[in-house]
């Protein structure tokens, strides 16, 4: 006996069939841009040539025009690369262990959190660039042969290892995301109007042919990269951590940071896909394919996470009164009371207390509600890292050297050029490329309950006409 539970909603409302489904991706790709797309492309445009002066004057300066003082060495630099990075996990956490999992509600979306790593990994690498002061010579962090005499790579350092850790990760998800765009970009290739649209879809589509040899080879190579990509979820931002754990500094110098990284990087990386997935689904008219069940699991994988960090905050705090070491203990009080007790506060108030209102269904379920939550999420995930970074710097063991760090607009617009690249780069993926994923699905596409009476009733007189026709199975439809 087959029994399906009707608890649970469909993964795609609406009604909807294959033609459908090509029909509502494709329309804003094959569309001419909307007035509220060219109003967010001006202003992201807008915000980007800002930031590009001051990333240009900071560069033709040197660093000395950032609000870095002798004690402080790193703050808003270090803090805004980590939080880019934690941002670029949820896209491979969704594509590659979900995939593996064979959770479903995943295909609606994939594209976008895959898409929305790419371009969160570039903004992270492009603090590296800021942080060197002479970008020209990025090139001398890879172990490459020169004549430069014992100049070599410190195989030692976490910074070696961030090298290598960051540049596979983008690789892979590059590779992983593009790997997801062929049958897609093949589909708007066979429907392109114009020669040139049909060239730039079919040069990028690789002769796809949809025979069931392509779609095999598709599948296998899906599955060997989402082996590959499983543990650079962990891995990655693991070795971001050990730029503080493997310190000596009190506040860095502690076990925990690698499991609690990455904890708050699925965190962080969730809430912004459900920003940019919460007004894609508007603008674009996806509602019956991003729906409220996609919406509240993502919620359930915010509260989960965030009760992994709170949970991590506590145990730092214990580590360090348990530990006997006073200067330790002081490095965490001082967090908590000390001159930066504010962004501690705001801290635990945006990643520990405001992820737990998802408890309640209603506001799970709320839509106003899980946007506000989740910038609130990212910017508790920003404090975060500046509270790590700049709380255990500014007071050391010498007394005389306490100082404070306040940000220059240098600082602030380095910070402003990466969101403009950001939405730069995401806007003019949703504009010319399909954000879900049609192939996937279409795969988990199931006809809904108001189709079935119909098939139905076809299948009784096609059997009352005496044509043989095949018993119909309602299980299986």
């Amino acid at each position: 006996m087959h029994v399906t539970s009707p608890v649970r909603e469909p993964l795609i409302q609406g009604g909807k069939t294959y033609a459908d489904v090509t029909e509502d991706i494709c329309r804003h790709v094959e569309g001419a841009p909307t007035k509220e797309w060219k109003i967010a492309f001006g202003i992201s445009l807008i915000v980007l040539a800002y930031g590009t002066v001051c990333l240009a004057w900071t560069w033709w300066e040197g660093l000395g025009v950032w609000g870095l003082n002798k004690t402080v060495g790193w703050a808003w630099d270090i803090t805004n690369f980590v939080w880019w990075v934690g941002i670029g996990h949820a896209g491979t956490l969704i594509s590659a262990i979900l995939l593996l999992f064979r959770q479903k509600w995943r295909t609606s979306i994939n594209r976008a959190a895959e898409a929305m790593t790419i371009f969160a990994v570039l903004c992270a690498a492009s603090f590296i660039l800021m942080h060197m002061g002479r970008p020209w010579l990025a090139y001398w962090a890879l172990p490459l042969p020169n004549a430069f005499g014992s100049l070599w790579v410190n195989f030692n350092s976490p910074l070696v290892w961030d090298v290598f850790a960051i540049s596979t990760y983008f690789s892979v998800s590059l590779v992983f995301w593009y790997i997801g765009l062929i049958p897609d970009l093949a589909t708007i290739r066979d429907r392109a109007t114009s020669k040139v649209s049909r060239f730039m879809y079919g040069t990028f589509a690789m002769g796809w042919d949809g025979s069931a040899k392509t779609w095999a080879r598709y599948e296998y190579i899906s599955l060997i990269l989402a082996g590959l990509s499983t543990p650079l979820v962990l891995s990655v931002h693991t070795i971001v951590s050990m730029d503080f754990a493997t310190s000596v500094i009190p506040g860095w110098h502690t076990t925990i940071f690698p499991p609690y990284f990455v904890a708050g990087a699925i965190f962080s990386g969730f809430a912004m896909v459900q920003n940019l997935m919460l007004i894609t689904r508007v603008v674009y008219r996806l509602e019956d394919y991003i729906t409220l069940e996609h919406i509240e699991t993502m919620n359930k994988v915010i509260t989960l996470t965030g009760s992994v960090v709170g949970v991590a905050y506590i145990t730092e705090f214990f580590i360090a009164w348990y530990g006997g070491v006073e200067y330790e203990y002081y490095a965490f009080f001082n967090r908590m009371t000390g001159p930066y007790w504010w962004a501690y506060w705001a801290m635990m108030t945006c990643n520990v207390i405001s992820p737990q209102l998802f408890w309640s269904r209603t506001l799970r379920r709320s839509i106003t509600f899980t946007f506000f939550i989740s910038v609130v999420v990212n910017i508790g995930m920003w404090f975060e890292r500046f509270v790590i970074i700049v709380t255990s710097l500014h007071r050391d063991y010498i007394p005389s050297s306490w100082t404070m760090f306040s940000p220059t607009r240098y600082d602030i617009g380095d910070y402003i050029f990466s969101f403009g690249l950001f939405f730069t780069l995401f806007l003019l993926f949703s504009k010319y490329l399909p954000v879900i994923n049609m192939a996937e699905v279409k795969a988990v596409l199931r006809s809904t309950s108001a189709q079935l009476p119909g098939k139905i009733a076809g299948v009784a007189k096609v059997r009352q006409r005496g044509t043989a026709e095949p018993a119909y199975n309602k299980d299986k439809e």
